[in-house]
């Protein structure tokens, strides 16, 4: 199930570490019991899709989304044709107000993958229709380490840290090299609390730009 893209190499000693073994056991067993999320094919979806050499930005999320046909590895993204949750219907509408982007009709982030955006969640699989079921067995010690793999690189990167549980990780982001920006998370609950106006793209493509960096075209082309 090991990713393996330029992040191997990087990543490999975590796959010789204590919990590893016992979270992919864990994660076998789950699929043997019943249904999980994403598909085996797409749990290192983020990591395929970005290079380790090519990210720009990272965005956390928490959990895969645990409904049919909804997760495919990359946070706040759904597969085609799938209707857009709520959370992603508000990350568009606040694109539109920062950036004049009108919301896509597709929910895939992939082409923002493609330009170096890390869409990574802290947990990378999820027992069906039941949320949090993975937390604490394993994955956050090796996204963890994914989001202190990108700190260490002298290259600036910005991290997008929406909601409580993504602002626990910034004592992984080394501020003298990168660059965070942070609100409070874009679901429904929350949104009106500072999500909105927060202006989260723009801020990301100044950062970058600020530093020689190419900024990334948000719109969303379809796949």
């Amino acid at each position: 199930m090991a990713p393996t893209t330029d992040w191997n190499p990087i990543l490999h000693r975590e796959f010789d570490k204590a919990y590893w073994p016992e979270l992919m056991n864990f994660v076998a067993e789950e699929r043997t019991a019943g249904q999980v999320y994403p598909p085996r094919s797409e749990v290192f979806a983020a990591l395929h899709l970005t290079a380790f050499a090519d990210v720009k930005v990272v965005i956390l999320g928490q959990d895969p989304y645990h409904g049919p046909g909804q997760a495919h590895g990359l946070c706040f993204s759904v597969n085609p044709g799938v209707r857009i949750p709520p959370s992603l219907v508000n990350i568009f509408t606040e694109l539109q107000s920062d950036l004049g982007i009108p919301p896509a009709a597709t929910g895939d982030l992939r082409s923002w993958a493609r330009q170096g955006v890390l869409l990574l969640n802290t947990t990378l699989t999820v027992r069906a229709h039941q949320a949090a079921s993975h937390q604490g067995k394993g994955w956050e010690m090796f996204t963890d380490e994914v989001i202190r793999a990108v700190s260490e690189r002298n290259e600036r990167v910005v991290f997008v840290l929406w909601g409580a549980h993504a602002r626990k990780k910034k004592a992984l982001v080394d501020p003298s090299r990168h660059v965070i920006v942070e609100s409070p998370h874009p679901s429904p609950l929350s949104a009106h609390r500072g999500f909105f106006g927060s202006r989260p793209f723009s801020a990301a493509n100044a950062a970058l730009e600020a530093v020689g960096r190419a900024p990334i075209d948000w719109r969303l082309v379809p796949t």
